[in-house]
């Protein structure tokens, strides 16, 4: 772990530059304090707005240890609330169901509104009292996880006390205004690897792997067909200029494009790790959402989700584009894994960084260092 009185030999300038001990990838209580440090602080991706497609629509879950409740209201808004009565701390909502009216709680049956309002209280000043004048209904609704949607992803901040969305993630947003959506959910798949969620962000961002670990991939995509993309303290990534359209039988592009791109999206990709834990990827024709949960300091789940421009692709072409991308995603299991178990090796320093290849790799390490000292 990192000592407040040097600094820390992940900030130095890349060439001289170790990555980050093996305790940040293996020790149980500094990935506790990371949780805080690094996912509750800032803006962390927790699942998609298609998870709650109609009004009315609540699904349990659990984010940082913490009991949550992703809803959307009855005006259509996507909302995060802790999962929790303001009564006796009773749970709300312990599987995904519609909301017919009102959240009610199973314990003593106080009653919310889809909103967070507190609407109704029972007994609450006796028998058939179902006012007291110690009950502020008023003060006592949900409380709220302030939340942010994009790209379809619904982000949140835990701590309550990040910059707005849109101000710690200018950069991102900016890169890539063109992409407004709408964005249609089409696919999903989880895939579990016994690693350390910050080795699925590094692998992410950085494209040196991809001759040896997506022979593929690179035989349409060429290493140097790709560029680095590096937005301190936000996120890092990678771009390429070859992005080749899934194409129909017929030689005609599978899926439509997003409206509005301008000309470099025709044959570009680019892919983001936003930090903390969204892996963000666009084309021309699909974006994709990995969002990653970490299970303790060496497993983590990636939820892996696709979205086109119009919810009525064909559905053999969108199970081969996702089926395409699985099959890419597995290839870095064995990678990921394999840095994992050498995380072990105690005479480990943290190891180097190639000062041409891996400047996005050594930018999320600077973040981590960063947070982790603040």
């Amino acid at each position: 772990p990192m000592s407040h009185t040097q600094p820390h030999p992940v900030l130095a300038p890349i060439a001289e530059a170790r990555g980050l001990p093996n305790a940040h990838y293996t020790d149980p209580a500094l990935h506790q304090r990371e949780l805080q440090m690094l996912m509750a602080r800032g803006w962390a991706g927790l699942d998609i707005a298609a998870a709650v497609p109609e009004p009315g629509d609540a699904k349990p879950l659990t984010f940082l240890g913490q009991p949550l409740l992703l809803l959307r209201d009855a005006k259509g808004q996507v909302r995060v609330f802790l999962n929790v009565c303001r009564h006796r701390g009773m749970i709300l909502v312990d599987a995904p169901r519609r909301i017919e009216g009102v959240i009610r709680c199973p314990y003593h049956s106080w009653c919310y509104a889809t909103d967070g309002r507190l609407i109704t209280t029972p007994h609450v000043g006796g028998p058939g009292q179902n006012t007291h004048p110690d009950i502020d209904r008023a003060t006592l609704g949900l409380t709220e996880i302030r939340s942010h949607q994009w790209l379809g992803v619904v982000f949140v901040n835990m701590s309550g006390d990040a910059p707005d969305f849109q101000q710690a993630m200018a950069p991102a947003l900016a890169r890539w205004a063109e992409f407004t959506g709408p964005f249609h959910h089409a696919s999903s798949f989880t895939l579990n690897v016994e690693s350390n969620w910050k080795l699925a962000v590094e692998n992410y961002c950085e494209s040196y792997h991809l001759p040896w670990v997506h022979p593929g991939l690179s035989a349409i995509s060429r290493l140097e067909d790709h560029y680095d993309i590096l937005s301190p303290g936000v996120f890092s990534g990678q771009g390429t200029h070859v992005f080749r359209q899934m194409l129909r039988d017929d030689g005609q592009p599978a899926f439509p494009d997003f409206a509005g791109l301008g000309e470099k999206w025709q044959a570009a990709g680019e892919y983001l790790s936003i930090f903390p834990n969204t892996l963000l990827g666009v084309h021309r024709d699909h974006t994709f959402a990995i969002i990653l949960s970490p299970d303790g300091p060496t497993a983590t789940s990636e939820h892996i989700h696709l979205f086109y421009a119009r919810p009525d692709v064909d559905p053999a072409l969108r199970d081969a584009n996702a089926a395409l991308w699985k099959s890419v995603f597995e290839e870095d299991i064995s990678a990921v894994e394999g840095m994992q178990r050498g995380r072990n090796g105690q005479g480990f320093d943290g190891g180097r960084f190639s000062p041409a290849m891996d400047a996005a790799t050594h930018c999320f390490h600077q973040w981590v260092a960063q947070q982790m000292q603040a």
